[in-house]
């Protein structure tokens, strides 16, 4: 997400960062250099144009300047102008108590409606919600199916009828049933149509209608940059949107539109997509996308995700076999596996503030997935006791895992040294290392 928008920018901080005493004409230049980088973003010219008219305004006082360390000063300003760009304080989303909420869907055809309409399902039904998905789009033949499939996958009924051609008659019918059923939320996914596709408009303004919806989410794909905006103020101007939800911003490296929505629309990000599975969605929390725009982390979001999706109680037991020197492959692979459920590695080592990886360096889940093979191709006896894998044993591995003796050999060897320095630490008092020295021996990914 943002790579390339935060590397350039990083490079103008380090800069800036580097000169230590700053003039006003050193920040003129460095914003000149972000102006750059923000308009090859793909954000909007009149947006970039205003924000670094307003941080300038404030970079250039007198006590900034003098300041012991204006460098830090200026990309603390940046940061917070940055934040009110995006839209200042994080957007509240409430249900009403008396009958079901509802989420209308709309956008072009391809953006991720659908998909979507599921992803905030599951989001909700984690906070305990009754959700109802209602199956709205019946002009792309597959749509329907796809939202059965998807309600099942997150364990969320669906309200469809294949025999209407009337999505009024049909939002009509899910509204009455969300409300009669006690559901908490209604989300109503919506064919997709071009804004300037009248008859199609129309239509969406009248299930609009018949729904009264609570929420209405514009779904962009964030990958078209300034189309989307453009997207975005020619939907606003004929259905009251609340709010967009972007997809695919995992792909997004530029941010253009990220950036740009809120200033010319007036309208809130809610949503962000980030990856296919089911589980890809987060809430937009400025001051956090602030944050990962300028390459300063989101432990916050990583923290939150940890929560969700890790076992605690595996945790608590491995820690137990920690402390007995107990550690084997078997309990290895249950991490490796409990760690695939944060999300690709590179994105969490972005998200941790102060981890930069040396020029080059790449953190490859291929690399993770291949030692889970070799692991997997392991008899249970193996995985516990290594020592017993001779050279015929590893050949088999290396087959049945689709890699090679040299790997199964790195990995045993990698394990091994992560056993002995188990064994080191286990006899060191508690919380003791040695001086200057950290624990090594860790598998090298």
């Amino acid at each position: 997400m943002f790579e390339d928008l935060s590397e350039r920018l990083g490079g103008v901080f380090r800069k800036m960062l580097g000169r230590g005493r700053l003039s006003e004409q050193d920040v003129k230049d460095s914003l000149r250099e972000i102006r750059r980088v923000l308009l090859e973003a793909d954000v909007n010219l009149n947006v970039a144009r205003d924000f670094l008219k307003t941080v300038e305004t404030r970079a250039v006082g007198a006590d900034l300047l003098h300041s012991v360390q204006p460098g830090q000063q200026v990309i603390k300003i940046v940061h917070e102008e940055l934040e009110k760009l995006l839209g200042g304080a994080a957007p509240t989303v409430g249900l009403p108590s008396d009958r079901a909420g509802v989420f209308l869907l709309a956008g072009l055809q391809g953006s991720g409606k659908t998909t979507t309409a599921a992803k905030l399902a599951r989001f909700w039904k984690k906070k305990e919600k009754r959700v109802l998905l209602a199956a709205l789009d019946l002009q792309r033949p597959a749509a329907i199916d796809q939202l059965e499939v998807l309600g099942k996958q997150v364990g969320v009924p669906v309200h469809l009828d294949r025999a209407t051609k009337d999505p009024v008659a049909l939002a009509r019918a899910a509204r009455k049933r969300a409300d009669k059923e006690g559901f908490d939320l209604l989300i109503a996914d919506t064919a997709g149509r071009l804004h300037v596709d009248e008859e199609l408009m129309a239509e969406v303004e009248r299930v609009h209608q018949a729904l009264t919806p609570t929420e209405s989410y514009l779904v962009l794909d964030s990958m078209t940059g300034q189309d989307a905006v453009a997207i975005a103020e020619s939907f606003t101007k004929r259905l009251p949107i609340t709010g967009f939800v972007l997809t695919k911003m995992d792909g997004d490296a530029r941010g253009g539109a990220a950036i740009s929505l809120r200033a010319v629309t007036g309208k809130p990000i809610r949503y962000l997509g980030v990856g296919e599975k089911i589980e890809g969605l987060e809430p937009m929390y400025p001051d956090r996308l602030a944050s990962r725009i300028l390459g300063m982390g989101d432990v916050v979001t990583l923290v939150e995700r940890v929560q969700e999706n890790l076992d605690f109680k595996k945790a608590e037991d491995l820690e137990k076999k920690l402390r007995k020197q107990r550690f084997t492959l078997e309990d290895f692979l249950g991490q490796l596996q409990e760690m695939k459920k944060l999300g690709p590695l590179e994105e969490i080592v972005k998200m941790i503030p102060g981890v930069k990886l040396p020029a080059g360096a790449n953190v490859d889940d291929r690399e993770l997935k291949r030692i889970e093979a070799i692991i997997q191709s392991m008899t249970r006896g193996e995985r516990q006791e290594p020592r017993i894998i001779d050279g015929s044993r590893r050949r088999r591995i290396a087959k049945g895992s689709g890699t090679t003796v040299q790997d199964v050999n790195r990995l045993l060897k990698q394990f091994d040294e992560m056993q002995t320095m188990l064994k080191r630490l286990g006899k060191m008092p508690k919380g003791k290392f040695p001086p200057g020295k950290l624990p090594t021996g860790l598998p090298r990914f």
